[in-house]
């Protein structure tokens, strides 16, 4: 296992935070907050046109053909930068789901689309339990001649308002009872006849939606995989989603690091400086202690997703790790700067509330130890 960057990887590194440095800056993330779709359709297509966008999908339709760990770089600045949008959705999501589960028309179809920016799509998978587990999703399909039918509300779908399609995630209809039912996810036409799509007011600069699908028609084509995959597609999408946020938790959690340590070497108090006084060392310290010991779990698991090693546990321990560390660092950075850091002015509030977002995000910490659980089979 070698963690080491590249000479190609640096590269991509310093390129992506000289761009969001200038593309990204505070302000927007605040207006990006208050707006109703969550991103900036001219840094949208600024990132399309640097790659961003076909990263990790296949030259054959549109993309660089390059790894998870090479795209773990850039989610690690994103993080950092806090960019607002549907680059996780339809990239880190929707579009790796497609590459590696969807047939060949599929792939032509949405992922030359996803590559160059054109289409955004959305995961609608947890309803109204919040569960990433698929043995829980109650929304229906059936067949009907040709096409499937969909019933069924999902809730929490990130960047749903900005959605041209959805990855659904649904079960078989049949009399013995919906928990009886096959799991199968489906690509949906966000404008498709019955759906009905709602803003939720949540923690955050990350926009969800309740998305309502009544009598929603589909052709049959558009069932990704087989049915009966769908736990085994959701089991992906947690690891990729998971391991993401982890990525975005590092930058942001260095960040906050930074704000801290700046605050306190400047800040006077008592004839003296802040950072002279041992609680404060001390505090410093414990943050720096999570960030490194995160950034060596999340970068080995970035490292595993790359060589197709979904099946080791060390994924879950680091999303279950760092869903306490990112929290932990942000509140720390908080006590070192005193009341002044929770006004609105100040930006170290929006790291925070993305560590408080982050940490329910692809499974909570609960959900991730009982599969390390499994593996150890306790």
């Amino acid at each position: 296992m070698d963690l080491n960057l590249t000479e190609e990887q640096i590269m991509l590194r310093d390129s992506a935070k000289e761009f969001l440095a200038i593309e990204c800056p505070r302000s927007l993330v605040r207006d990006m907050e208050n707006s109703e779709s969550g991103h900036d359709k001219d840094l949208w297509e600024k990132m399309a046109d640097l790659g961003w966008m076909g990263l990790v999908l296949p030259e054959d339709y549109g993309g660089i053909g390059m790894t998870f760990q090479d795209m773990s770089i850039i989610l690690e600045e994103m993080g950092a930068y806090l960019l607002p949008g549907p680059y996780f959705s339809t990239v880190v999501l929707c579009g790796q789901a497609i590459r590696d589960f969807g047939s060949e028309s599929q792939k032509s179809e949405y992922l030359n689309q996803v590559a160059t920016g054109e289409i955004v799509m959305a995961l609608a998978m947890t309803e109204t339990s919040g569960s990433y587990d698929a043995n829980t999703t109650r929304m229906t399909f059936e067949l009907d001649g040709d096409e499937f039918i969909l019933n069924g509300t999902k809730m929490f779908v990130l960047d749903g308002q900005s959605a041209d399609y959805f990855l659904v995630l649904a079960r078989s209809k049949v009399e013995g009872g919906i928990s009886d039912g096959e799991t199968a996810f489906f690509i949906v036409d966000a404008n498709a006849s019955g759906i009905k799509s709602t803003p939720l007011h949540v923690m955050g600069i990350d926009k969800q939606s309740r998305v309502e699908f009544e009598s929603v028609r589909i052709p049959q084509s558009n069932l990704v995989g087989e049915i009966g995959c769908g736990g085994e597609i959701a089991e992906r999408l947690i690891v990729w989603g998971g391991i993401g946020k982890c990525l975005e938790a590092i930058g942001g959690a260095q960040v906050a690091m930074d704000m801290a340590v700046d605050y306190v070497k400047r800040r006077p108090a008592f004839g003296k400086r802040v950072g002279n006084f041992q609680v404060i060392q001390h505090y410093c310290a414990n943050m720096l202690k999570d960030l490194e010991t995160s950034r060596n779990l999340v970068y080995q698991a970035a490292w595993l997703i790359s060589e197709d090693r979904y099946d080791d546990p060390k994924i879950y321990i680091a999303k279950a790790w760092i869903n306490g560390a990112y929290r932990r660092i942000t509140t720390l950075a908080h006590q070192c700067h005193g009341g002044i850091s929770t006004i609105k002015e100040m930006d170290l509030h929006l790291y925070y509330k993305k560590a408080m977002i982050n940490e329910s995000l692809f499974g909570d910490t609960r959900f991730h130890w009982d599969r390390v659980s499994n593996y150890i089979d306790i």
